[in-house]
């Protein structure tokens, strides 16, 4: 007890002479809006930064992007704040920004894609959110954040709708984005059943069709792959589902249960050259009682994998 006290009171005097700098765990979450001209309209978002964060240029940081899933808004993230504090705090993970947009297009369906939906007067015309996302957004932040500006330092991650923007984004964009944290990922193989959100918004749509098969094929991950491998680019990715997502009552549709899509694109993804994945499973459901802890273990996966060049060290 007594050598307890003696250490307090040493590290309080070095602390009251300036000889040390006590760390503060807790981090700060602001919200900004970001210009986008492929929208017409700002961006909402929200920023993690870590605690002692330095804004003026000397210390870089990765980044996360976090996107929420359908119906959700940027806030939906916010509560991963504590486990950031403290796998930052346990040297776990290095201090990290993240951005989390906001994604209102298509009623907050849009899937993160480009829309070539233009309304049929029941819905609204979609929108070009993944051009704003990935062009837009990450140009905005790299100028007005502190951050490695490069793919080794950058990781996208989102839960159900989503993991599947995590997913494609980290494919189709292989340049910007070097790791994937995809939760519960909605990513129908071929087509989503007939009773999924992914057809009736306009995401995938044209014209005044809001969903067109063909459209929906071009896009997922199957049709992205050979590009992605001729790319010859490093990939990280952590695919975590929860053993008690919703399960179809049809046995035919079971190939579309989000747990069985999660294994099936773990199993397509392993086998592509230069792309490194996990696949985990745990006690849960459709929920952020499985994606908080899917989180915590994603990131600190993909942070021992992500390689900055050295420059930006």
């Amino acid at each position: 007890m007594k050598s307890a006290l003696r250490t307090f009171a040493i590290v309080a005097c070095l602390a009251l002479t300036g000889a040390v700098r006590l760390i503060s765990a807790e981090g700060m979450i602001t919200t900004h809006s970001a210009p986008s001209a492929m929208l017409g309209h700002d961006i909402d978002y929200l920023v993690y930064r870590p605690s002692d964060c330095v804004e003026d240029g000397s210390v870089r940081y990765p980044v996360l992007y976090l996107l929420h899933g359908r119906g959700d808004k940027m806030g939906a993230w916010t509560g991963i704040k504590t486990d950031l504090d403290k796998l930052i705090l346990a040297g776990r993970i290095p201090p990290v920004l993240a951005v989390m947009p906001d994604a209102p297009s298509s009623r907050r369906a849009s899937y993160y894609v480009d829309s070539l939906f233009r309304g049929n007067g029941r819905l609204p015309s979609g929108e070009a959110v993944e051009q704003a996302i990935v062009h837009d957004l990450v140009a905005h932040i790299d100028a007005t954040l502190p951050t490695r500006a490069e793919r080794g330092s950058r990781c996208i991650a989102g839960y159900s709708m989503g993991g599947y923007g995590a997913m494609r984004y980290a494919l189709a964009h292989p340049e910007t984005f070097g790791a994937a944290i995809i939760l519960s990922p909605a990513v129908y193989v071929p087509l989503p059943p007939s009773d999924s959100s992914t057809r009736e918004f306009g995401a995938f749509g044209s014209g005044i069709e809001p969903f067109v098969d063909g459209i929906y094929i071009a896009k997922n991950y199957l049709a992205l792959l050979p590009a992605f491998a001729a790319k010859g680019l490093p990939l990280t990715a952590f695919i975590g589902t929860g053993d008690d997502e919703s399960a179809s009552p049809d046995q035919g549709s079971a190939i579309h249960d989000i747990d069985y899509e999660a294994h099936t694109l773990y199993s397509r993804l392993r086998r592509i050259p230069g792309i490194n994945v996990q696949l985990r499973v745990i006690d849960g459901g459709h929920n952020w009682h499985t994606w908080g802890p899917l989180f915590s273990e994603g990131v600190e996966y993909v942070f021992r994998r992500l390689e900055p060049s050295s420059a930006s060290r």
